[in-house]
């Protein structure tokens, strides 16, 4: 019986150099992704804005629509107690007619006073909630137009929205594919500090380039010898002054060194 052959599959090891190109590649699609973003502007807050405008408006004529009710279930409860102070004033008359003395006669005309008192109060209340159902209705009345106004601008900032959405969307998810791809290619501790960098620079560079013997973010000089370190690309290096990861400008293509190398092996190779 043969033995079975195990295959190991190793995971490939990127030099720093491999890992310099590919934050500086990450770097570039990034900021293609960040000039998509810029030409929505505005827009994606402005929606946002407007779509928590319109909930709070919606959340406040319903609430003042509530309290309409709640007051106009309060006019019908008064004006049933009226009903019935009535009913028991036309009780209480009747009763006078068949009193035995002062006292049973001076007690019911207390009763009627009393429900007259409470009928009075009754009405009193049934104008204030009255008043205050005008009020109420012409605020939810003034609100349902602001609410109308706002719904239309979100409609159109939406559509207008949609239009640059649609317009970019197959660059975006082709950028974003790009962008997972070099994830793949930086170590997640190096790839954790270029987000960091970047998500705190104003124009989210967090890569850059030396650009006449300075940093290509703050512009601060680059000693000579650091400069020499960086095009050598064999260990990760940042501004000192802006804290920047920097690459040399020719990261796209190989260094001195390397060229000089490879010239020297070929030329070995034609003797």
């Amino acid at each position: 019986m043969a033995q079975e052959k195990v295959k190991t599959v190793k995971s490939k090891e990127y030099t720093v150099e491999d890992k310099l190109k590919a934050l500086y590649n990450l770097q570039k699609v990034d900021s293609q992704t960040d000039k998509i973003k810029i030409l929505r502007g505005e827009l994606p807050l402005e929606v946002q804005d407007l779509e928590d405008e319109i909930a709070g408006l919606e959340t406040r004529v319903n609430n003042f629509k509530g309290e309409v009710k709640n007051m106009e279930d309060s006019v019908t409860a008064k004006k049933n107690e009226i009903k019935q102070a009535e009913e028991l004033i036309k009780k209480y008359e009747d009763q006078q007619m068949n009193v035995r003395n002062n006292r049973e006669f001076d007690s019911l005309s207390k009763e009627i006073e009393y429900q007259n008192l409470e009928m009075e109060l009754c009405e009193k209340r049934i104008k204030e909630f009255t008043q205050q159902v005008k009020e109420k209705g012409e605020i939810i009345e003034t609100s349902v137009s602001a609410l109308d106004e706002r719904q239309n601008d979100l409609k159109e900032k939406k559509s207008e929205l949609d239009d640059i959405i649609a317009d970019t969307k197959k660059e975006e998810e082709n950028l974003i594919k790009k962008s997972e791809g070099l994830h793949d290619q930086i170590e997640p501790r190096l790839l954790s500090a270029y987000q960091r960098i970047r998500s705190n620079a104003r124009n989210g560079l967090g890569v850059v380039t030396i650009e006449r013997g300075a940093c290509g973010g703050c512009f601060n000089k680059i000693p000579p010898q650091r400069q020499l370190d960086i095009k050598s690309r064999k260990k990760v290096i940042v501004c000192e002054y802006c804290g920047r990861i920097l690459v040399d400008e020719n990261i796209d293509s190989e260094p001195e060194e390397k060229k000089e190398t490879k010239e020297k092996k070929e030329t070995k190779g034609k003797k």
